[in-house]
Formats: C-alpha cells, structure tokens, sequence
C-alpha cells in the first residue's frame, strides 16, 4: 500500500494544531485599572495540551468560566477570554468514597482579548484546588463543574479583585473563596 507524502504532511499538521494554545503567551499583564470597570465577557476560547477529561469538558467548562465572569464583569465593553490549560487532576470516585478526602485541580494561563483587533489586554496563571466535598460529592458530584467554577472565580479574584459567589451551598464548591 502506497502513501502518499502530502497526505501524511497533512495529518501531522492537524494533529500538531489540534492541541495548539489558543493563547499568545508571553509574561503576565495586569488589565488596565479602567478595563476592570468597563469589561463584560464575550466569547470563551479554551485550549488543551492533553486528553484527560470527559468529551463535555470544554462546554462544560466554557458554561462555568462565563457564568462565573458574568458575575464579576458588571460593564458593557465586551472582552473576550483565551484559556489553556496545562493540568488537570481530579480525585478518584472510588478513593474518595473510601476515605470521605480528596480534591481536584486546574492550572492554565487566561488571556483577556479586545475582540476588535485581537489585542491581548490582560494574561496571568491561574492555579486552583478545589474540595472534592467528602464521599457523596466525591461519587456523585460534577468534578469538572466544580473544579472549572473553581477556575472561574479565580479568575475574579485575580483580575477583578472579586469573588462573584457568596458562601453557600447554592454552587458547586459551596462558594469557598
């Protein structure tokens, strides 16, 4: 069986792009003081580097980041947001049922973008863990939800120097700060 060149060109290019950061990178930038009161969240754009998730990842959570972001931009200038993650870690169902511990953790980079001209505003790491909430949240709960609305209210935190959510137990990590 003949293969032709061109066709494993092509297959080594979209595989070497299917995983590409959809972020620029480059040293953390700080988003202007005025931006902070102005920005609303646009569209979410996320990117991995691996396969270790559910396929519903990413809507998952693109869902969780604009739900949370909607909480913390309060204006009327929309800013669109650029995610990698680097990694991912969640908490075994079976060993955290078993010993009623456990927790789940997220690690990217986040680019806040001007959608006019692609201009990165704003970029920082974001690194967070979350509680896998003791041996009936370890087995039934949403592990992606909750450590992507984990990811979300950090990135408040960080950009916005608010946390979006009260304490309670009305969102997945019982609004931890």
């Amino acid at each position: 069986m003949k293969t032709s060149p061109g066709l494993f060109a092509l297959c080594a290019l979209l595989m070497s792009t299917a995983c590409a950061p959809v972020i620029e990178g480059g040293p953390p930038i700080a988003l202007p003081v005025g931006l902070q009161e102005t920005a609303q969240i646009g569209s979410v754009t996320l990117s991995t580097g691996w396969i270790n998730a559910e396929d519903d990842f990413s809507e998952t959570f693109s869902s969780e980041i604009h739900e949370e972001l909607s909480r913390c931009m309060w204006g009327t200038a929309p800013i669109n947001l650029r995610v990698h993650i680097d990694e991912m870690q969640r908490a075994g169902r079976l060993e955290t049922l078993l010993t009623g511990e456990g927790s789940h953790s997220l690690s990217g980079t986040v680019e806040f973008v001007d959608p006019a001209d692609n201009r990165v505003l704003g970029r920082f790491p974001v690194s967070v863990v979350t509680s896998a909430q003791g041996r009936l949240g370890g087995v039934l709960g949403d592990r992606q939800m909750m450590v992507s609305e984990e990811f979300g209210r950090a990135v408040c935190e960080q950009a916005f120097g608010r946390n979006p959510r009260d304490r309670g137990p009305h969102n997945a990590t019982g609004g931890q700060a």
